[in-house]
């Protein structure tokens, strides 16, 4: 979850102003969380539930509850038109989208698994209350599962032929298509990019700047690239993210480490 988040906030400065380059300044005064990092949050508090009740069917619910609550706490952080309409009905519906935010918000489900199908079950339950289609589904699937990996010592080869074997073809390479990639939030078009941003990371911050050069939808690549480089490298703490988070979202980023913690140290029982 803090990869997520700080993916999110050093990318949000380039989501409309691309930056085809690496070398830049990695957390900026301008930075700030966004969409994603608000969702994260939302999906961090169901997962913390989930891991007192082990309820899936009571875990999409609070995913419904969490998201609506904190999404029109903070109603101008950048929601899709289609999602926007979704924070503020009273009936909420998943409506079909092949889009990433199921991708992107997916990070907090792979700390409270115990097992890869456990973390795929969450991941698909979270992102179907809203990007139901299967590609906004296969998106969510497909960072979790590279996250979960990454948490239970895979190699990078192991992830990449997971994700090629059961996901995504990731015939390129951030090189080969940086210059002419565009803006693009479909899952299709984003999740390859992010994971394959991961691979060729040489530490957590190369994988972030990896996936903010290629432009586009910078936070939401950085996003995931840093939710997976997380749990591959382990989290630098000398980031100091809580600066760009209000008083709410610190807390929730802090409970979560704090019970998944907990759960590591249970499970080693």
């Amino acid at each position: 979850m803090n990869g997520a988040i700080t993916g999110d906030i050093v990318g949000s400065v380039y989501e409309f102003h691309t930056i085809k380059q690496k070398e830049f300044k990695f957390l900026k005064p301008k930075c700030c969380f966004t969409d994603d990092t608000v969702m994260t949050c939302a999906i961090a508090k169901a997962s913390m539930d989930y891991l007192d009740n082990k309820d899936i069917e009571l875990f999409k619910s609070n995913c419904v509850k969490y998201m609506q609550e904190l999404g029109r706490k903070y109603p101008k952080a950048g929601y899709g038109g289609m999602f926007y309409d979704w924070l503020h009905s009273d009936n909420p519906e998943p409506y079909n989208s092949y889009g990433n935010g199921g991708a992107m918000r997916t990070s907090p489900v792979a700390f409270v698994s115990s097992s890869l199908d456990e973390a795929l079950s969450l991941a698909e339950a979270q992102s179907s209350v809203t990007h139901n289609h299967e590609e906004g589904i296969k998106g969510a699937k497909a960072i979790t599962a590279a996250m979960y990996l990454a948490l239970n010592g895979s190699s990078k080869e192991e992830i990449r032929k997971h994700i090629e074997d059961n996901y995504y073809e990731l015939n390129f390479t951030i090189s080969s298509i940086y210059r002419k990639y565009r803006f693009d939030v479909s899952s299709q078009g984003s999740v390859p990019q992010a994971i394959e941003a991961f691979l060729e990371g040489e530490d957590f911050e190369d994988s972030i700047r990896n996936a903010v050069c290629l432009g586009g939808d910078a936070d939401t690549l950085a996003c995931m690239a840093g939710a997976i480089s997380e749990c591959y490298f382990g989290y630098p703490e000398e980031l100091n993210i809580d600066i760009y988070l209000p008083s709410d979202l610190r807390e929730i980023r802090h409970n979560f480490n704090s019970k998944v913690k907990e759960f590591k140290e249970q499970k080693k029982r």
